[in-house]
C-alpha cells in the first residue's frame, strides 16, 4: 500500500512540474511577442 501511495505521489509531482514548465514557456513567448510589438512601434 505504501508503494502505491508513493508512486502516485511521484506521478502527481511529475505531472505538476511538466504542466508548470509549459505554462512558463508560454508566458515567455507572450513576453517576447510583446517586446517585438514595442520594437516595431518604436521604429
Amino acid at each position: 500500500m505504501k508503494k502505491l501511495l508513493a508512486a502516485s505521489f511521484i506521478l502527481l509531482m511529475t505531472a505538476g512540474a511538466l504542466a508548470g514548465c509549459n505554462t512558463i514557456s508560454g508566458a515567455g513567448q507572450d513576453v517576447q511577442e510583446g517586446g517585438k510589438a514595442v520594437q516595431d512601434a518604436a521604429s
